[in-house]
């Protein structure tokens, strides 16, 4: 039986690329490409494949809550995850989402295959150098005190997160750090999806509770 496969990524090349890898494996089939998480979502949703392989770092919506947005839609989809990110944190995070499979993007091909063909078993794959032992030592390392969600943030979503959490609005982000309102609304969805906060006082009680701000910003005395 064929392996249905929806590939995520917002790099057409890297797209093409596991494509052609992937459709020259026995019982694999490509059955369509998504540039983005919305589009992602759709694809998934109209064709329920067998497997996603799906771009931790898109432009709009974070891997993992895209991850967390279809195993809830339909469970017997497999979520392979790539990723740059080596960090036991990210690791955690993206199985906790429910990525089976966890995949460096500087991994050889076959690591990617055999990725996939565990996934579909229901069997867990990680990318050396990381292994079981190594994620349960750091679930057991973190399992009586807060998981550091901070680690998994990029240095600019860091001062996305201070820069909000201080009271500032997308507009003034954007111009204290010279990018577009546009970057700074997917830097914010990205910080709120990964530390698993749904509103402004979530974030700013993340902030003060992990000493990103001290307590008289979060009332506008940055």
């Amino acid at each position: 039986m064929s392996i249905s496969i929806l590939l995520v990524d917002d790099h057409a090349i890297l797209r093409q690329g596991l494509r052609m890898v992937l459709e020259s494996e026995p019982g694999f089939t490509v059955v369509a490409e998504a540039k983005n998480g919305n589009e992602a979502l759709n694809k998934a949703a109209q064709l329920k494949p067998d497997v996603i392989v799906l771009d931790i770092g898109l432009p709009d919506i974070p891997g993992n809550e895209i991850a967390r947005q279809i195993r809830a839609q339909n469970p017997a989809t497999r979520i392979v995850i790539l990723s740059m990110h080596a960090k036991e944190a990210y690791v955690v995070e993206a199985l906790n989402a429910g990525a089976t499979a966890y995949v460096l993007k500087g991994s050889e091909a076959t690591e990617l295959v055999d990725a996939i063909r565990l996934a579909m078993r229901g069997q867990r794959f990680l990318s050396p150098p990381l292994t079981e032992e190594l994620i349960e030592e750091y679930i057991q390392k973190t399992k009586n005190q807060n998981l550091d969600l901070l680690e998994t943030l990029t240095n600019r979503e860091r001062q996305v997160m201070r820069l909000a959490a201080s009271g500032c609005s997308n507009a003034e982000i954007a111009q204290r750090l010279v990018i577009s309102p546009r970057t700074v609304e997917v830097h914010r969805a990205k910080v709120m999806s990964k530390l698993g906060l749904r509103s402004q006082a979530e974030l700013i009680r993340f902030a003060i509770q992990h000493a990103v701000i001290p307590l008289d910003s979060a009332w506008g005395s940055d």
